[in-house]
């Protein structure tokens, strides 16, 4: 089988009133993007999320993944905590980043798919329910959405909820949570995992549920892929 080929960016992106350091990675062709919203205290260099990210890039998905707060928020939230639980600010930036994704040449035309972690679950959510036709599907990896609060009923757009068999509390979270989902939803409890899957063969069971959700969601069609803009050479 022929290696996929990748194209590989890192870019600086305006969301709003800040611009935020970004790793875009788009294969060729492209069958759609997927944009990580990290978790509380996390950033784009996580080895969980960027595990997660490389399987969905061996299956034809582009990738982004975004720093959500610049590098003085992050100083700041390390020592008081103050931002990693600013679900508004979070999510006002991911809408603006899918935005800004939806014009950037080597992802325009894309689908979008959303995948949040901890907290950042609850800010892909948020931003769904604001960008209703630009995100078409969203994955939580161990979340928190019940923090999207009232936003929840506004989300239409197919979610899966992934969570450890052993995180107990966030099961009974995200089961409230989904409740008030309005769109297709699924709740997959993968046994033996704790909230950040360490466990032997979790994460590599996350994966795989992120990439069949996804790639069932935002190609547009089954099996339809989408050769990218012509660019300069490698």
């Amino acid at each position: 089988m022929n290696a996929v080929r990748m194209n590989l960016e890192r870019l600086e992106i305006p969301a709003v009133d800040v611009v935020l350091e970004a790793d875009v990675t788009v294969p060729r062709p492209a069958r759609g993007l997927v944009l990580f919203a990290h978790g509380s205290g996390s950033s784009r260099h996580s080895p969980r999320n960027r595990y997660v990210a490389g399987e969905l890039q061996r299956a034809g998905l582009a990738t982004v993944l975004v720093d959500l707060l610049t590098p003085a928020e992050e100083r700041a939230d390390a020592l008081t905590g103050e931002f990693r639980f600013d679900i508004g600010r979070l999510a006002v930036r991911l809408a603006a980043l899918a935005g800004w994704l939806a014009d950037h040449e080597p992802t325009a035309g894309l689908r979008t798919g959303l995948f949040g972690a901890s907290t950042g679950a609850a800010a892909a959510l948020v931003a769904a329910a604001a960008r209703p036709t630009l995100v078409k599907a969203v994955v939580s990896r161990g979340g928190r959405p019940d923090l999207a609060g009232e936003a929840l009923r506004s989300v239409h757009q197919p979610t899966l909820l992934i969570v450890g068999g052993d995180d107990t509390v966030v099961i009974t979270l995200n089961r409230e949570a989904m409740e008030q989902l309005r769109g297709e939803k699924r709740l997959e409890i993968v046994p033996g995992a704790s909230h950040l899957f360490e466990e032997p063969g979790t994460l590599e069971q996350v994966a795989h549920l992120a990439r069949e959700w996804f790639l069932r969601h935002l190609p547009e069609a089954a099996g339809q892929e989408r050769p990218l803009p012509r660019m300069a050479p490698d």
